[in-house]
């Protein structure tokens, strides 16, 4: 066989192939660990971000000691005990029927199509008091799904933090959720209203602070009309009784207690 033959080259070709795709594979096999690692990591730090806890003397792991995750029945608003939340991932869930509900066309504003029926939440607790309360909240942008955490006072009412940290939105326009300006505005916006309904809308330009419902708006995205009405469709699944609604009314009825 001629070092130039078709056969020859195309043996070489299947052999280095071959290598190539076994390093991959083990490469991928052996870096898997410490991709979940650092994926835990960087969803904790943003959980630490929306809830305002940031420490540059502290790492990551010593500051969400600060943390309690509860798992909560959306649909009753009532934690469900039976699990626990290191076990339970809520994206999997969402995979499975038996764990997981369509949503219903006239009431899925977020366009996910499913939900889990559990969620997670992250609370921030003197005692049995909660001061802070975090919300994973999704729903469809222009391009992407876009997911983020939204970090309430113990009032269940006032926001505290607003944190994007992930989604495929175009960079300067849509991906405008990242700036830090941007993020800074939600900072004492109440969602509902004096008599509980819900208030709160992302609008298409500036809010007008001079306006008596400036508490309850928030300015939308530049150039960014679809993502902007993402955001606020989000917000309103998450907030009604289809989302978190329900949790949220109990745990005002309650006083913030981590009834």
């Amino acid at each position: 066989m001629g070092n130039e033959s078709t056969a020859k080259t195309l043996i070489v070709a299947v052999l280095l192939c071959i290598v190539c795709s076994v390093l991959v594979s083990t490469a991928a096999v052996k870096l898997k660990p410490l991709q979940q690692k650092n994926k835990a990591l960087f969803t904790k730090k943003n959980i630490l971000m929306a809830a305002g806890l940031t420490d540059e003397g502290k790492s990551v792991d010593e500051l969400f000691k600060k943390i309690e995750i509860k798992i909560v029945n959306l649909s009753t608003g009532e934690y469900d005990n039976s699990l626990l939340p290191a076990k339970f991932n809520q994206k999997a869930a969402v995979k499975i029927p038996s764990k997981s509900i369509a949503i219903p066309a006239e009431k899925d504003l977020a366009k996910i199509k499913r939900r889990s029926k559990l969620a997670k939440v992250y609370l921030v607790k003197e005692g049995d008091e909660i001061k802070t309360i975090v919300l994973p909240i999704h729903g469809k942008g222009l391009w992407s799904t876009m997911y983020a955490f939204l970090a309430l006072e113990g009032d269940g009412n006032t926001v505290k933090g607003f944190s994007f940290y992930d989604h495929g939105e175009t960079p300067g326009l849509g991906g405008e959720v990242d700036n830090p300006l941007w993020k800074q505005q939600w900072l004492g916006k109440k969602l509902f209203d004096q008599e509980g309904k819900l208030a709160i809308k992302v609008l298409k330009g500036k809010v007008n602070k001079s306006s008596p419902n400036a508490v309850y708006r928030a300015d939308g995205l530049s150039g960014a009309t679809l993502t902007t009405v993402g955001i606020d469709n989000l917000m309103h699944y998450w907030l009604k009784d289809h989302g978190f609604g329900k949790y949220l009314e109990k745990l005002k009825s309650r006083g913030g207690n981590n009834g």
